[in-house]
């Protein structure tokens, strides 16, 4: 079992050389393919004479059918024939017509003996048109150049060689089915790269299509924006200008009315203000929700609750105060605040219990969220990281403050205020 396992084991080795091998043998054909095509050329022409050297032998001396001995036109044709092959890639149809005819010429005027070789030489000249061939001239090419060689192999098998018309006609039909195969694998090999180039094409305008959408969707939203601050602020400061140059021109002769006037453009400022909020918390909403659908607010605390309480913590809620209808965004700081705080208890603290109080004031909206988790410091867990610059962003947004950190009984406390500055109504 030992040597068997050492022999499989060698095996494998020699196999994985072998695959590396090829890889890499691939990999330069693929970076160098003139020098891979004249290297195969050049093979090709040593084992012509190769061969020729042992038909030659075996070739009877009183046969004058064909040629005997290398003369210059015998190495001249097999040169012909094999050599091109260095440019099959580059000019396949120029490298299959002199193919073609320097075997016709070197069959019925030299009397070339070798066919072994040459058999070889024509399939991959057929192979090479079919792969590399321009797809209006491949097709006509191939069955011009396919046509010439059966033609000759009809001449040989049923005009010059006496065999029985038997087996000629078996010989000719073994012949085009070897010469069909380079042409169908050929074609295969030709469909399948013509299919990986509009692939690569339909995903390059794909890319070039998604960029588009892109920079229209991206200037739509642009177009959104301005709307939007054009709607909502343009009227506000268009009014503050009216009513400004109003209390310009009475403030001398009448400051009553001037103060009045004055007293409006305080109201219309904060409106404004008010309203930009409300834009600027809409676009820094939280994922890429529906514009149709609504942000939660104050009024869905008790489902954020009883979803904190579907795990192991136990939180209590507390509301102060009488609660009113309070801007939007505001409702949408405070309830993200108080969400923030209770996902990083769960996440971070270990608490078991946790408060939530809420308090509205008359110039002020309160929110305290406490846990009874065990003492740590400010910077640790998630309270330090973009959960706490998240909120203290929310609550000076609206103009607030926010402290969090260590409770000295144990625990972690968040609280925020957000003044109300007529945002209540």
């Amino acid at each position: 079992m030992g040597d068997e396992a050492e022999t499989l084991l060698r095996y494998a080795q020699l196999m994985r050389s072998v695959r590396d091998l090829a890889k890499a043998s691939q990999a330069l054909v693929r970076r160098y393919p003139l020098a891979a095509d004249a290297l195969l050329a050049f093979a090709f022409s040593g084992a012509a004479f190769v061969s020729l050297a042992v038909t030659y032998d075996g070739l009877p001396t009183n046969n004058t059918a064909f040629s005997h001995g290398f003369t210059l036109e015998v190495v001249a044709a097999m040169l012909a024939i094999t050599l091109p092959l260095a440019w099959r890639r580059r000019f396949p149809f120029s490298v299959g017509i002199v193919v073609v005819v320097v075997f016709v010429v070197s069959r019925i005027v030299v009397h070339t003996p070798e066919a072994n070789i040459t058999a070889i030489v024509l399939w991959f000249m057929l192979y090479s048109v079919a792969v590399h061939g321009q797809r209006r001239f491949r097709t006509a090419g191939l069955a011009l150049l396919y046509c010439a060689i059966v033609a000759e192999l009809v001449r040989e098998l049923f005009f010059t060689a006496y065999i029985p018309p038997l087996t000629a006609f078996f010989a000719l039909f073994y012949n085009m089915v070897e010469l069909s195969l380079p042409w169908l694998l050929g074609a295969a090999i030709w469909s399948l790269r013509d299919r990986q180039r509009k692939l690569a094409d339909q995903t390059v305008e794909l890319e070039i299509e998604r960029e588009e959408n892109a920079r229209q969707a991206v200037f739509a939203e642009r177009v959104r924006i301005a709307r939007e601050l054009h709607d909502v602020v343009a009227h506000h400061v268009s009014v503050i200008g009216v009513q400004a140059a109003g209390a310009r021109r009475t403030m001398d002769r009448q400051p009553a009315r001037a103060a009045e006037a004055l007293s409006s453009i305080e109201d219309s400022s904060r409106r404004a203000v008010a309203e930009l909020h409300r834009l600027l918390g809409f676009l820094r909403r939280d994922g890429d929700t529906d514009d149709l659908a609504p942000q939660p607010g104050l009024a869905r605390l008790d489902d954020l609750i009883a979803e904190a309480r579907q795990t192991d913590l136990i939180v209590d809620l507390t509301i102060k105060g009488e609660a009113r209808r309070l801007s939007p965004t505001l409702e949408l700081s405070a309830y993200r605040v108080i969400q923030e705080a209770l996902t990083n208890t769960r996440k971070h603290s270990g608490a078991t219990r946790a408060s939530v109080r809420l308090q509205y004031g008359l110039t002020d909206l309160e929110v305290e969220v406490l846990d009874d988790g065990p003492t740590r410091a400010q910077e640790g867990g998630g309270q330090a990281g973009h959960g706490l610059i998240g909120m203290r962003e929310r609550a000076v947004l609206h103009g607030g403050h926010l402290r969090a950190g260590p409770r000295p009984s144990g625990g972690f406390a968040v609280k925020a205020s957000f003044p109300l500055n007529g945002d209540a109504s």
